[in-house]
């Protein structure tokens, strides 16, 4: 099994990308995740570009990594400046790393336009540089920047900007396809023949302008290469990196190579959720390996297939990158999704038993009147215990009434709901104030039912959705309402259909507390 070096640059690429910004506290957790993970190498940063890149490399010396090694990111010297004097590489060394990334240009009209350097004055930046940092640390890396745009533009002169990096000491060179417009077929090619002109390791950095940042850099280790960049979750400037959450199982599970410990693989969804967390962005659902919907199953005949064999349509465990199988619950179900979901929820129901065919009719018949349960798998499991006999009433309601009063017009308006519950042989009869009618509501029915089930302070309500179902409708429009709601154990999903949004919110407001008294009891 061939050995593959990853190196991670989530934390210098990563944080180019539109709407992220890392604090210093930020970069240290996820460099602890990336190490967990078994990374190879971990980019910190740029430490002559700002304070907190430089504050990053005092403060990661305390973390005590296990399997990672940090590198220092910046460029070749200025022209006309040599290295021991340049600000830049001081900056670099005076980060005691012990592994160092330089980025040199490549493609000459870079060279021409941006450095306004001659070709011979780039070679000397690229040998110079990577010569003095060589005498001062153990490991540099030489970034070959725009390097397939230079090779398809003056093929010659590439080749020899990383000889030169080669000759100075460079202990590899990475081919950076920087504006990411490569396809995957050049890259093949340009990769096996620059591995018949240098003979230090090549590695691979891609974008994903083209979208084919995965692709490129799996095409570039099958052509040779031992080593590739990228960051988790793909995140990066403009259409991001190469994915390390794809890269990485596509290249170890399907081909064979050895990227990190399958010990570490597990980890692979739990990385790339907490860098999303961090990042204070949304999980993509759909991402390959990872998602949550990547080995979901909805379609009755793919659930009956993979309860007997779950490769029919799943192209790996899921459990190796740390995922895990789901059965979706809609109007395609058949009785091998409702059995699916009954084991799950530790519910017995025979496949003869006619209460089931009664569960798919009401299922089908409530998603068409726009109730959906692929997030509200708590309200499905109250369904299901309905029909079978196996729930009970806890409250039962009298009425409520939702008053909002908007008394002058730069203030906020009011929201108040009053609200009669019967408990047993009791009625309870009370009132609650909220930002908002919704959240009226559920302070009231909250206040009402906490005297006689007190585990309901426990409850939160942590996500609130709405969907208008009847577009055209305008304000009459029917809406469905999913309620993400938690305890201190877990958290749960319900759901409400109504063309009252307040009816609607209600009904989910209830399934979550009818819910959390029955998980209770059991």
């Amino acid at each position: 099994m061939k050995k593959i070096e990853v190196y991670d640059t989530t934390l210098r690429d990563g944080a180019q990308a539109e709407d992220i910004s890392f604090s210093l506290e930020d970069k240290l957790r996820i460099t602890e995740k990336l190490d967990e993970l078994g990374v190879h190498f971990i980019e910190g940063g740029w430490p002559g570009s700002n304070p907190k890149d430089a504050a990053y490399f005092q403060e990661v010396k305390k973390l005590k990594l296990k399997t990672s090694r940090v590198a220092a990111f910046g460029s070749t010297r200025k022209k006309g400046v040599k290295a021991q004097n340049d600000g830049n590489i001081k900056t670099l060394l005076k980060a005691d790393t012990g592994v160092i990334t330089i980025f040199g240009k490549t493609w000459d009209f870079h060279v021409k336009e941006a450095l306004h350097a001659t070709l011979k004055e780039n070679l000397d930046m690229i040998t110079d540089s990577v010569s003095y940092l060589k005498k001062n640390v153990d490991n540099v890396f030489f970034d070959a920047e725009h390097f397939f745009d230079g090779y398809k533009n003056n093929p010659d002169y590439a080749i020899k900007c990383l000889k030169a990096a080669e000759a100075a000491g460079a202990d590899i060179v990475v081919l950076c396809d920087t504006n990411g417009g490569t396809l995957p077929v050049e890259v093949e090619k340009i990769i096996k023949t620059v591995r018949k002109s240098v003979d230090i390791p090549v590695g691979m950095h891609a974008h994903n302008d083209t979208d084919c940042g995965v692709a490129n850099t799996i095409i570039a280790i099958k052509a040779g290469a031992v080593h590739f960049q990228g960051t988790i979750n793909g995140i990066g400037e403009r259409c991001g990196n190469a994915n390390l959450v794809s890269v990485i199982p596509n290249l170890q599970v399907k081909l064979g190579y050895k990227c990190i410990r399958d010990s570490e693989l597990v980890k692979l969804r739990d990385a790339s959720r907490f860098v999303n967390e961090i990042s204070n962005l949304r999980h993509f659902k759909r991402q390959p390996f990872v998602g949550d919907s990547a080995f979901a199953h909805k379609g009755g005949i793919h659930v009956s297939a993979i309860r007997k064999r779950p490769e029919t349509y799943e192209h790996i465990d899921p459990v190796l990158v740390g995922n895990s199988q789901r059965v979706l619950i809609s109007d395609l179900a058949g009785q091998s999704n409702v059995l699916r979901k009954a084991e799950e929820f530790g519910i017995k129901i025979e496949k003869s038993s006619p209460k089931l065919h009664d569960i798919i009719d009401t299922l089908k018949e409530l998603e068409n009147m726009g109730f959906q349960f692929e997030g509200a798998e708590a309200s499905f499991e109250l369904l299901m215990k309905k029909a079978l006999g196996l729930h009970k009433t806890f409250f039962n309601l009298v009425g409520f009434r939702v008053i909002v009063e908007k008394r002058k017009e730069r203030e906020e308006p009011i929201s108040e709901a009053t609200i009669m519950v019967k408990v047993g042989g009791h009625t309870e009869h009370t009132a609650a104030t909220g930002n908002g009618p919704v959240n009226a509501l559920d302070n009231a029915l909250r206040k009402a039912l906490e005297k006689f089930y007190p585990e309901l302070k426990d409850v939160e309500l942590h996500d609130y959705k709405v969907r208008v179902l009847s577009a055209g409708a305008g304000t009459q429009a029917r809406v469905r309402v999913l309620v993400e709601s938690g305890d201190r154990k877990f958290k749960w999903g319900t759901v409400g259909v109504s063309e009252n949004i307040i009816e609607a919110s209600w009904q989910a407001l209830v399934d979550s507390i009818e819910y959390k008294l029955l998980k209770d009891e059991e």
